[in-house]
């Protein structure tokens, strides 16, 4: 075996490399340290795994065809509808209902314990929802004027403007039914099931009109957001739960598919006479049990695998960037086709979506699309962290603590991993306790580590801003 000696000029960057490796690890261990005994780490876990399957499904189903001078939105669940598995993976939206009806009814409980009123709750947490749209619709308000000034064809800015605010529909649902969090608190998953079921007999079998199916846009996604509620009540701690609900979902979903004529995409295809997503069918609803209960099946090795810090402090990072990542992956899609229209006509990328080819394409665009993403979150994190204002702060461990009377205490969702700025008394009791919020300054890759993703306090007196 030949012994490879670094050189001189292959030494440096290795000694970068390693220290880089090192910093990350130092600053994973500190995320992983600050963060409380207490904590559910597999909550955050699958609210990770659901946003990130939303953005890869969305890479891999959505195609904006280049004809000429104008782009169309086609999928390859259109050409290909054996495909269909692939959406099975990747529509993950139970998942996050579920992980959200838990932590709202969770933190809406800690909000009457510390005295907080309903309205500054409510407004906390919309306000996290919120507050990174703006960032959107500003760009992309001017994007779609200057398109159209530019001669751009009003289809093809459509098509675009379309894709780029899809995600906004959820959204609008999961803050209505945040919203109603106090009234769901108690709700059993059974009666909105019961109002989808007959939302679809009624459309499905005795031709009533089709705009009756939109109820199911609110009553679909409340089966699994009150499942999240039943969670924080402690009904789902048994595994059997989580093995009626994926079974019994999965059986279901089978049965419609097979015999009741439901599409076996559990996403919209363009030019499909019914999509189970837009609005939610039965078949989707059921399917979201099935992924419900896989979800809580999961919980206790998730929770043994994010006991090591990298693997931790990942899941950490992506939480507190979860409305980022979300709201901006289909501008990075876009992004990323329409700079390659400057290269022509490129294969999985401007082509329209009629074979393996086409599927094989697209696999290699994947890292072309996260480095858009990247360059999104790069841009646009901080209207999510802190409004727009760019703060940078470092720990001094052995700094004591401000007097008590110098503190001052806001009512925020203790539950919350986006909820990073809290300042609370020393003597409150809600199961977590006083560390302080870290940004390391020897970030590499552009990996910035937060242990208030960790849904931890802050210390004020233990910052030193810089």
């Amino acid at each position: 075996m030949t012994h490879v000696t670094p050189t001189p000029r292959t030494a440096p960057a290795l000694r970068t490399v390693f220290a880089g490796a090192s910093s990350w690890r130092r600053a994973a261990e500190r995320i992983d340290a600050a963060t409380p005994a207490s904590r559910d780490r597999a909550v955050d876990a699958l609210r990770a795994f659901a946003i990130l399957g939303v953005v890869l499904g969305h890479w891999l189903v959505t195609a904006l065809v280049a004809d000429g001078a104008r782009l169309r939105a086609a999928s390859p669940l259109h050409a290909m509808p054996w495909l269909a598995p692939v959406s099975w993976a990747f529509q993950t939206l139970a998942v996050f209902f579920l992980v959200g009806g838990h932590v709202a009814t969770l933190g809406h409980a800690s909000a009457r314990a510390r005295g907080t009123s309903y309205g500054r709750w409510l407004s906390a947490r919309l306000s996290r929802l919120f507050r990174p749209v703006a960032a959107v619709l500003a760009l992309w308000a001017v994007t779609a004027v200057l398109l159209l000034l530019t001669g751009a064809e009003f289809v093809t800015v459509r098509t675009l403007v379309k894709l780029a605010l899809s995600p906004l529909w959820f959204l609008l649902v999961f803050a209505a039914l945040t919203a109603a969090t106090p009234l769901l608190t108690r709700l059993h998953p059974l009666w909105p099931l019961v109002v989808v079921l007959h939302v679809d007999l009624l459309r499905f079998g005795f031709g009533a009109p089709s705009w009756l199916g939109w109820i199911n846009l609110a009553a679909g996604w409340l089966v699994p957001y009150t499942l999240g509620a039943a969670w924080t009540r402690g009904e789902l701690e048994r595994r059997r739960a989580g093995w009626f609900l994926l079974t019994g979902g999965t059986a279901a979903t089978a049965a419609l598919v097979a015999w009741a004529g439901y599409p076996a995409s559990m996403v919209g295809v363009p030019g499909a006479e019914v999509s189970n997503l837009d609005p939610p069918t039965l078949a989707a609803v059921t399917f979201g049990l099935a992924q419900c209960g896989l979800a809580l099946l999961l919980r206790d090795r998730l929770r043994g695998a994010l006991r090591r810090p990298v693997v931790w402090a990942v899941v950490a990072l992506v939480n507190l960037s979860a409305m980022t990542i979300f709201l901006w992956h289909q501008t990075a899609l876009m992004a990323t086709t329409a700079t390659g229209l400057l290269a022509g006509r490129l294969p999985g990328l401007h082509t329209a979506p009629e074979g393996l080819d086409w599927v094989a394409a697209r696999l290699v665009w994947l890292p072309a699309f996260a480095l858009g993403l990247a360059a999104c979150w790069m841009a646009f994190r901080s209207f999510e962290r802190n409004g727009g204002r760019r703060r940078s702060r470092i720990v001094r461990t052995h700094r004591p603590p401000e007097p008590e009377t110098r503190k001052t205490r806001k009512t925020t969702d203790p539950t919350d991993p986006t909820d990073r700025t809290r300042t609370t008394d020393p003597t409150e009791t809600t199961g977590q306790r006083d560390v302080t919020e870290t940004t390391c300054k020897s970030e590499t890759a552009g990996a910035t580590s937060e242990t208030g993703t960790a849904g931890t306090t802050e210390n004020t007196g233990g910052v030193r801003r810089v």
